[in-house]
């Protein structure tokens, strides 16, 4: 893949790459809609495919925060056509990388030394490259390295990316403006968080200890000193990404392997420590043929609220649910239906979440669940359509969910999402949820 010499950083430079590639959608919409005067059967399959080609190109040069979005929307593949999801996927570990001469510069600026001086060897050319950094392999005290390079300019950008990309990112979602500004501060938040490098490697350290004791789980050791806060120096992990190790046709006792792991290590955050890993994206995972996974990257943390945590998790009880009064509470609490609804709002919200719920939930509620259920997902995906597309919907003045509902619903859709592509079995009886000493503790 072709290296990149610069990256945009001003924010004049940085806006109109993104108003020519606005340019350069309105043109695809034209010749769209042109040729479906004259053959009136012409899909936007060819329109979608041209307009997420020239919107990951122009993301993928300038990194960041606008890179980081269409990763988030490539894990939705419910939200997105498959034009988007497929080319915006690529940004998990598959962007243009930063040439030598900028990677030796962060080095210098940051470590105050170049690589060769730091490491016994040091690969140049990058392994892989995502969103917000780039990773590079070295060897020190004999052993093999993962060295993590942010790229120039991505903190200094995030306010004023996230304000350019909106547009785009209501145009192809299909959401009212009001929907996405409920949310943009807790996307900032956290993207600026991702920036902090020293913040991710205390956390990466942190979580890492505390999910030690989980069954086939594999973290790397990290090295505050050959890192800094453009910098993060750790084992280097063997394994395969997720569509790498799929071609490979592993069984399916070590998909089962990996899916229950990955269930473990997602649970034991969210209702023991109260936090989570919420970008588990496949580029974050290395899968291996003896049914293990390793797993890195912790710059994306959500803390949860103990009283969202508490109304977020009622929505699993049945039983509870069964109480239209108690419902009604628990709906209000998490924001899906508000105080200045009519009544005829409340009924109709009310059983739209409902169902989606029931669905989005049945796994919590058995003692094994089969990711590999083509069918489930496809009732997902078709019944987010049918929402999607009613005008109640699409004319709500109101966002309906709480901000801290976007990272956890982020997690769990990127959790099933890669549980269905493993096709993975998996025990999801809320029993299997640990204490921090690693014994039973059933949920309450």
């Amino acid at each position: 893949m072709k290296e990149q010499s610069n990256i945009p950083t001003g924010k004049v430079e940085r806006a109109s790459r993104f108003v020519a590639t606005g340019l350069k959608v309105g043109t695809n919409y034209l010749k769209h809609y042109t040729k479906k005067l004259i053959d009136p059967s012409t899909s936007k399959e060819e329109l979608h495919a041209n307009n997420a080609e020239d919107i990951y190109d122009t993301l993928s040069n300038l990194k960041g925060s606008a890179l980081k979005v269409a990763q988030m929307l490539s894990m939705d593949k419910g939200m997105l056509p498959k034009a988007y999801t497929d080319r915006f996927a690529m940004s998990q570990y598959s962007a243009p990388p930063l040439s030598g001469p900028l990677v030796v510069n962060t080095f210098l600026k940051t470590l105050g030394k170049p690589p060769a001086q730091l490491y016994d060897t040091f690969e140049m050319q990058a392994s892989n490259a995502a969103s917000i950094g780039q990773v590079h392999k070295a060897v020190k005290w004999g052993k093999e390295l993962a060295v993590k390079i942010q790229y120039p300019g991505v903190a200094n950008s995030v306010r004023s990316d996230l304000r350019i990309v909106k547009p785009f990112a209501i145009r192809i979602v299909g959401m009212n403006e009001v929907d996405l500004d409920k949310y943009f501060d807790e996307i900032e938040g956290k993207l600026l968080e991702e920036t902090d490098y020293k913040l991710e490697l205390r956390r990466s350290m942190e979580v890492s200890a505390q999910c030690a004791h989980i069954p086939n789980l594999v973290f790397p050791v990290y090295y505050p000193e050959l890192s800094s806060d453009r910098i993060i120096t750790m084992d280097w992990l063997k394994g395969f990404h997720l569509k790498e190790f799929l071609q490979r046709n592993p069984s399916q006792q070590v998909r089962d392997s990996i899916g229950q792991a990955l269930w473990d290590f997602y649970q034991f955050q969210v209702h023991v420590l109260r936090k989570v890993h919420a970008d588990p994206h496949p580029g974050n995972f290395l899968m291996r043929d003896d049914g293990t996974v390793g797993v890195f990257d912790f710059g994306c943390i959500k803390e949860i609220p103990e009283d969202f945590y508490v109304n977020y998790f009622l929505l699993t009880n049945k039983e509870v649910l069964k109480d239209e009064t108690r419902r009604r509470e628990i709906y209000t609490n998490l924001e899906m239906i508000h105080p200045t609804d009519a009544e005829k709002e409340i009924v109709f919200f009310s059983g739209l979440f409902q169902k989606m719920i029931d669905m989005l939930t049945l796994p919590f509620t058995v003692e094994t669940f089969d990711f590999g259920d083509e069918s489930y997902f496809s009732a997902i995906y078709d019944y987010m359509d049918y929402i999607s597309n009613l005008k109640e919907v699409r004319e709500s003045k109101v966002a309906r969910g709480s901000r801290h509902s976007l990272y956890v619903n982020r997690t769990y859709f990127g959790l099933y999402s890669i549980l269905s592509d493993l096709k993975a079995r998996v025990i999801t009886s809320q029993a299997r949820v640990s204490d921090r000493s690693g014994s039973p503790e059933r949920l309450r």
